[in-house]
Formats: structure tokens, sequence, C-alpha cells
């Protein structure tokens, strides 16, 4: 063998060496970010979820086209860790908390299992879900703490990974003002998933996210107030306590 075809041929195996440690190591991160995401969101390979839909106010029974929107980017999470998800109504969703991961879309108004959740696992928020008008419709108490609406322009959502119960699986909480905050939020949970683990491990957090503008632009423009969980799950003062 000659020393230029001997090059060549030791050219090649190093080229296909180099390829295969190539694609070793990028199978290697896709796999430990795969399972790092299966881990936040409780959802390993092959594994059933819930997505608890909430109805539109305005109507018996439908699904509004935002709280929909939200679905499909939550849907897309659920995929992309080998998942399967199981939908239910807000009323008629009939299980405990821990044994699969839920995903809980709508305020406590549209969504009675956002109601309960709210009462067990955050005690300290309070939604007003009067019907009349008024500055403190829809606003939400965290703590001594009130965020009110201003409808398309400055409104408020709740993010929430909370665990309980004794499977440990989580409940994600999306509890918006307006369906078009939910949406808001699953988006933001699709787009920071990945440095909300870093940061929260599998432990519980509570998220208050203000969209802003939304008139103009829609669900995309999204500022993080404050991490509320400590002030969420503390029980909310008594009125009228000493």
């Amino acid at each position: 063998m000659s020393d230029d075809i001997r090059d060549i041929v030791l050219g090649l195996v190093a080229a296909g060496i180099s390829a295969a440690l190539g694609w070793v190591a990028r199978t290697y991160l896709w796999r430990r970010r795969l399972r790092r995401k299966q881990a936040f969101f409780g959802l390993p390979g092959h594994s059933e979820c819930l997505l608890v839909v909430n109805r539109e106010s305005a109507s018996e029974g439908a699904v509004h086209r935002y709280d929909v929107f939200a679905l499909l980017e939550l849907a897309a999470l659920i995929k992309d860790c080998g998942a399967h998800a199981d939908i239910a109504r807000h009323d008629t969703a009939r299980q405990g908390f821990g044994e699969r991961t839920e995903f809980c879309l709508g305020g406590p108004y549209s969504n009675r299992r956002t109601a309960a959740h709210l009462a067990s696992l955050l005690p300290g928020v309070t939604v007003d879900t009067t019907t009349e008008s008024g500055p403190d419709r829809g606003s939400f108490r965290i703590g001594s703490e009130v965020y009110r609406v201003d409808s398309g322009v400055v409104e408020y959502v709740l993010l929430a990974r909370l665990t309980a119960g004794e499977g440990g699986r989580p409940v994600f909480l999306f509890c918006g003002q307006r369906a078009i905050t939910n949406q808001a939020a699953s988006r933001y949970l699709a787009r920071h998933h990945e440095r909300l683990s870093r940061r929260y491990g599998d432990n519980s957090f509570c998220l208050l996210l203000k969209v802003v503008n939304s008139h103009a632009y829609g669900p995309d423009v999204v500022e993080l107030v404050a991490d509320v969980t400590r002030a969420a799950r503390e029980p909310a003062p008594v009125a009228g306590a000493a």
C-alpha cells in the first residue's frame, strides 16, 4: 500500500471515528435533556397525564379559543416527553393529585378544579370571581398585594408547579384573569421550562406573570413579576382578625 493510499484510509477512519463520537455525544446530550424535561414535567416515556379544560364564561360547555391554543402548546410539550394525555372537563375530573401529572387551565370562575387547587394548595391566593362590574373584578390578592385587571393593557396570570399526594407527580396550574393570559402562561412554560427546571428542580413554585398590551401583542409579551410561592402557600389572613 502506498503512502498516499494509507493516508487516505487513515483520514477516512479518523473522520468516521470523529463522526461517531460526535453522534454519541449529541445523543447523550439529547437524552440527558429529555430526562430532565421528563422529570420536571413528571412525564416519563409512555406515561399518561391529564389536561383539565375550563369553559368559556359566556357559554355552557364551550372552550375559549385562546384556551384551545394553550392546550396545543401543552400538547406539544407532552408529545416531546413521549407521554399521552387524557382531556377532561373541569367539572368531570375526579381524581386526587400526585398519581399522574395534571395541567389545569383557567381561573376559578370557569374551572372548578382550579378553585379546588387554590383552596388546597395555594390558600394565600384569593381571586375575585364576582360578576358585577367594578375595579376589583377578576383581581388577584396574594398576601397583602392586589393585582387588578386592565383589560387588554395589563393582565396577570399565575403559573404554578405544585406537588402533593403519594405519587409525587406535579400539578401545573395556569390561572389567568383572561383566557389570553392562560395561553401566555403556557407559552412562557414552553419557552422557559429548562431555566425553571434548573432553578426549582422538582420543587413546587408559583410565579406571577404580567401580560403586557395583549390587544396589540397577543400572548407574546410576558414579564415575570415575582416568585410568590411563599405568600401563595400561606393561608390568607381572616378578615377582621386582630
